[in-house]
């Protein structure tokens, strides 16, 4: 599979990785990372997680919402949310691994329609494409 790049960003990690300094090349955001207390570390700053988290929740809308839309499923309402839980642990062969669970809010969209535009928004998603496979992804309309 190939893609057709129309958009590149660029990162630069400082110190510790999980406790240092995140940047974008360009200046518009800088991150203090630290390790969440519960894998050791102050849970002062920020981790890889949380920004996976915030990333993959606002690209699913968007994914969603570009299926619904090009492919006449209905109409994605201004107050449909998307919750991205993301966790990490160790994996029973080794080193750590992610799972992520996805919940969509819909109000007023009848659940089978919520439920084929949440679907095919994980076909556009790029999160969605880029984990599949590899990271169990659970997603919930309610």
């Amino acid at each position: 599979m190939s893609v057709d790049v129309k958009y590149w960003t660029e990162s630069h990690a400082t110190g510790g990785g999980r406790n240092g300094l995140s940047k974008l090349v360009d200046g518009k955001l800088t991150i203090t990372m630290t390790s969440p207390k519960e894998l050791g570390g102050s849970g002062a700053g920020h981790n890889p997680e949380e920004l996976f988290a915030v990333g993959y929740a606002a690209c699913y809308l968007g994914a969603m919402r570009f299926a619904a839309q090009s492919e006449k499923l209905g109409t994605v309402p201004d107050d449909t949310s998307v919750n991205a839980h993301v966790g990490i642990g160790p994996r029973s062969d080794g080193g750590f691994g992610l799972s992520v669970r996805l919940v969509v809010k819909m109000p007023g969209v009848d659940r089978a329609v919520a439920e084929k535009i949440a679907e095919r928004g994980h076909f556009i998603c790029p999160y969605s494409n880029a984990t599949k496979g590899n990271i169990e992804v659970v997603t919930e309309v309610v």
